[in-house]
């Protein structure tokens, strides 16, 4: 047997150092070689690095929340034949760790380890007995199918180090027929009973990168919000009747595309909402073209896919792009070239509607349009009051170089196209 060390990889594109966002195996575990061993945060995108063997893991370097440099030794795997080192005396802090101990509490005592599950079926999990204070240790992945399967981990036994729950683990312990929501109580006591449970949940990777870019973004640019409300019911009877009749292979179209088309015409009338500004050089940079970040909610968090060049598409491309960008973030397959270059940002709640929000400017750009559901209400029209199909839009702006005139002006520009939808395809 002999040990084979990886290196953080050069992940190319000018990277030279990651942060783990998730290290997806543990210290014992056995890998496959192009097994996903290990999710790294760069600034420009989220990598999952691939095991390079086939073998047993001994030794992992980092948490969640570190930041490796490429070149450095990241993991070492016991593997058949000779390896490719000795030792790991290169490996520079972080220390290698396998998994920290928990911390003790009020207790001094260690928690004894917990037995791993029988083979043979039992009507029942094993209760796992930790000392005070202490928490079962697991992987953010199996947190989260614990969560979701309705388990609490503290009844399940870890096999691993300290006590770890592994996959295998919590597997082994659902199909022993235990969960959350199946374990029997005893005769008389209350369905309900006190939680007092915590969980911390370290801030790192794309939630650390939204944080600071919201806080940049808030902290340095004096924002300014407007509302207005605009009267969709003749573009929901343009819209019906497109999607009717759409060609084949096209799309099925939402409000966005409209809006997208509504705002190439408005950016058009407004240039100086089109653009983005640089803090350091105080220079206001316009762009002829209309580059559309649509914020894109998904399970890492959230992210601006960039639909380029709006100003070149009709309606029937704007909203083939769209998906195929915020797809493709939802999926985790965005490039680079794909997060990056907007000169205008939406965002929309979609369903969860809301009557007006505040949002935050995607820096460095200048301003932000937020779209809120469609829905019917009963308005005045002519001293009558009639139902009308209505649409509220949300926007913020970078007040140094946007006055608060120009932004209310866009606003009504991309309201008088939507109210008039013909206008957008003149």
């Amino acid at each position: 047997m002999g040990t084979f060390a990886f290196k953080m990889p050069d992940i190319g594109e000018g990277v030279v150092e990651g942060e783990v966002v998730e290290w997806m195996v543990a210290v014992g575990d056995i890998v496959k070689e192009d097994d996903p061993i290990l999710s790294v945060m760069t600034d420009k995108a989220t990598v999952e690095i691939p095991s390079p063997v086939d073998g047993k893991v001994t030794r992992v370097v980092g948490e969640a929340g570190d930041t490796l440099p490429v070149g450095v030794v990241c993991i070492e795997f016991e593997v058949e034949g000779d390896g490719n080192a000795a030792s790991t005396d290169d490996a520079p802090a972080p220390e290698a760790k396998a998994e920290p101990a928990p911390e003790p509490k009020a207790e001094p005592a260690p928690a004894p380890k917990a037995e791993p599950v029988a083979a043979a079926p039992v009507a029942a999990a094993p209760t796992v007995q930790r000392a005070a204070g202490t928490k079962a240790l697991s992987s953010p992945a199996v947190r989260q199918r614990a969560r979701q399967a309705n388990i609490d981990l503290n009844m399940v036994a870890g096999t691993g180090p300290a006590g770890r729950i592994s996959h295998a683990d919590l597997d082994a312990h659902i199909s022993g027929g235990a969960s959350g929501a199946s374990r029997a109580r005893p005769m008389g006591a209350s369905a309900r009973t006190e939680r007092n449970g915590t969980e911390e949940i370290k801030v790192i990777g794309l939630r650390r990168k939204i944080a600071e870019g919201m806080v940049s973004s808030y902290t340095t640019i004096p924002h300014f919000s407007y509302f207005e409300e605009v009267d969709v019911t003749a573009l929901e009877e343009l819209r019906q009747h497109l999607n009717a009749t759409r060609p084949e292979g096209a799309p099925k179209l939402t409000y966005l595309p409209f809006i997208m088309q509504a705002l190439v015409k408005a950016l058009g009338e407004r240039p100086e909402c089109n653009a983005v500004y640089d803090d350091d050089s105080n220079v206001v940079t316009r762009h002829e073209a209309i580059n559309l970040g649509i914020a894109t909610q998904t399970d890492r968090g959230l992210f601006v896919p960039v639909v380029q060049h709006v100003e070149a598409m009709d309606i029937w491309q704007s909203a083939e792009e769209m998906m195929r960008v915020t797809s493709a973030t939802r999926d985790g397959k965005a490039t680079a070239d794909v997060l990056s270059g907007s000169t205008f940002t939406i965002t929309s709640l979609g369903r969860l509607g809301g009557l007006g929000a505040t949002p935050i400017i995607n820096k460095p750009e200048v301003g932000i349009l937020g779209v809120h559901n469609a829905k019917d209400r009963a308005v005045v029209r002519d001293g009558n009051i009639v139902i009308r199909r209505m649409m509220n839009l949300s926007s913020s702006w970078d007040h140094r170089v946007v006055d608060g005139h120009d932004g209310a002006s866009l606003v009504q520009l991309v309201k008088s196209y939507l109210e008039h939808p013909a206008t957008i395809f003149m």
